[in-house]
């Protein structure tokens, strides 16, 4: 019961108690004016009263402070002293708010320096292509200028303007994903569908290279995840290994599903992974020996970010047969 895990008013009746049966004991050895006894007895309860009242006082002078000093900055509130009790519950349930109210001052903070650190990281990305793009306007502006060499102009400027658009968004995504402020939704996906869908995107660069892809699994085989967002991971895979793979190249993509795990790997026929950059491969802006000039670094990234998110593994080595080789591990947990 509530009323006897205070200590004040277990206290308050072991002192009536022992207070009453006191008094009785002289009362009936020495005899005496009974009024006299009952008065002495109301002096010492109240005495114990006010003593216990005062020390109540104490308590909550104490914990007022001490809530002031965590409104100003104090880092803990301790639990040692703490015992049963009215006063002793509230300042349980002042601690536990300020833990909580702590815990998502520290989550702001994280998603305000994540938020920071992606526009440091827009802002020093985008400077040379928007660098390059001023020098092109004032190309533009020349009145001598042949039509021919303004088509060309402009193809160059659409293409650095969509690959900031695409980077800037994929940096914000980063950010998100790295702030938990994305609530990713799983679902069954079934594998050879799900790699059709993301292929479908790639058609047209891929045949423009005369690329070949080759799909090879069970038909049945499924896993758990995010659709849009494991999409997007898988296809910054295959645009890796699209770009890293020669012209009339081939793309193999295999599958297998077991009761822990449905593993996905990508292997292309390219020069593979310099040893130097396997350990860097997924780090944000790392560009390998072997990438394309216009390539941010972030792609990658990106993709270990998502999967991550989702429990998933990514890893890269060199293919036994040549080229790179990525698989994406999906575990079972639904």
């Amino acid at each position: 019961m509530k009323l006897f895990r205070n200590r004040e008013i277990g206290s308050y009746m072991s002192a009536f108690l022992l207070t009453t049966a006191a008094v009785c004991i002289c009362f009936l050895l020495t005899g005496g004016n009974a009024v006299f006894y009952l008065m002495a007895e109301g002096l010492i309860l109240l005495g114990i009263f006010l003593i216990c009242l005062r020390r109540r006082y104490e308590d909550m002078e104490k914990l007022t402070q001490k809530v002031d000093r965590i409104l100003h900055g104090e880092d803990q509130l301790e639990l040692g002293e703490y015992k049963e009790g009215d006063l002793e519950i509230l300042k349980d349930e002042i601690y536990k708010m300020t833990v909580r109210l702590r815990e998502q001052n520290e989550q702001l903070e994280r998603e305000k320096s994540y938020l920071a650190n992606a526009l440091a990281d827009i802002s020093h990305q985008i400077r040379t292509p928007l660098t390059s793009l001023n020098l092109m306007v004032e190309r533009l502006r020349r009145p001598d200028m042949e039509e021919g060499q303004k088509r060309k102009i402009y193809r160059e400027m659409t293409g650095m303007l969509q690959r900031m658009e695409w980077l800037i968004l994929a940096l914000l995504k980063i950010s998100k994903l790295d702030a938990g402020a994305v609530t990713l939704e799983k679902q069954k996906i079934m594998v050879r569908p799900f790699l059709r869908e993301v292929l479908s995107v790639l058609e047209i660069p891929m045949e423009l290279r005369e690329q070949q892809v080759i799909l090879n699994g069970n038909e049945d085989a499924s896993f758990y995840g995010d659709e849009s967002w494991t999409m997007e991971a898988v296809e910054n895979v295959l645009k890796n290994c699209m770009e890293h793979t020669p012209y009339g190249g081939t793309i193999r993509i295999s599958w297998e599903e077991n009761p822990l795990y449905t593993e996905i790997s990508v292997t292309d026929s390219g020069k593979g992974i310099d040893e130097k950059d396997l350990p860097h491969i997924f780090e944000r802006f790392y560009k390998g020996r072997m990438s394309e000039q216009q390539n941010f670094g972030i792609g990658l990234a990106l993709s270990r970010s998502i999967l991550s998110n989702e429990k998933a593994v990514i890893t890269a080595k060199n293919a036994k047969e040549g080229g790179a080789k990525f698989q994406m591990r999906f575990y079972e947990n639904r």
